[in-house]
């Protein structure tokens, strides 16, 4: 995984208050106001940003689908009923397009640790964060990163998708359950799940 900040899940009161904001932007774009589109697009690319980088471990791969994703929702944004949160239905659109990927994806080639090593080497948050330690430390820090991106690749697409979505995005189970479409138990036991394929994978590093 990268070294892209978590974002954290919004408390209840802020949560209501953004969806309201969400819902007039939303109206207003319905009704042509493009710059009222471009408040959403502003307000969404770091956490979609964050979402599909964690998925792909691509970044121009994630440029890539965050437009696809922007141009989808802009497009289809006449039949959002506002039965869900904007936030939610846009998140349910990355999620789909980039799963859509990821499968396409799969059937041409692997995914290789050099392309891994690469995303992790040109990763700034990351190379700030270990640019100031010691050289022993540093290497460490840098084997567990690799190991870390290695054993994400590994999981299916959908483990990787709520591990990416709780552990690094904050997202309650809840919200996950609720953007892919399934139940709270399923989010839960994927979960469970991930995490012990992730711990197995990682546990020799640890020893």
């Amino acid at each position: 995984m990268s070294a892209e900040p978590p974002v954290t899940a919004l408390a209840p009161a802020a949560a209501s208050g953004a969806a309201q904001d969400d819902a007039a932007l939303v109206e207003r774009a319905r009704q042509g106001d493009t710059t009222a589109f471009d408040e959403l697009v502003v307000k969404y690319t770091p956490r979609l940003y964050g979402l599909i980088y964690h998925m792909t471990s691509n970044r121009e791969d994630t440029h890539d689908l965050l437009q696809e994703v922007f141009a989808k929702a802009y497009r289809s944004l006449k039949r959002f009923q506002g039965r869900s949160a904007f936030y939610t239905w846009i998140y349910s659109i990355a999620v789909n397009m980039t799963l859509n990927h990821l499968r396409k994806r799969g059937r041409h080639r692997k995914l290789s640790l050099d392309d891994l090593d690469l995303a992790i080497e040109n990763d700034e948050e990351f190379i700030e964060a270990t640019s100031k330690s010691d050289p022993v430390r540093e290497a460490n820090l840098h084997e567990l990163q690799q190991r870390l991106n290695a054993a994400m690749q590994r999981l299916s697409e959908n483990h990787r998708t709520v591990v990416t979505m709780h552990d690094i995005q904050g997202l309650p189970h809840g919200e996950i359950a609720r953007i892919l479409g399934i139940s709270e138990g399923t989010v839960r036991s994927r979960l469970f799940y991930a995490h012990q394929q992730l711990q197995n994978f990682l546990e020799e590093f640890r020893r």
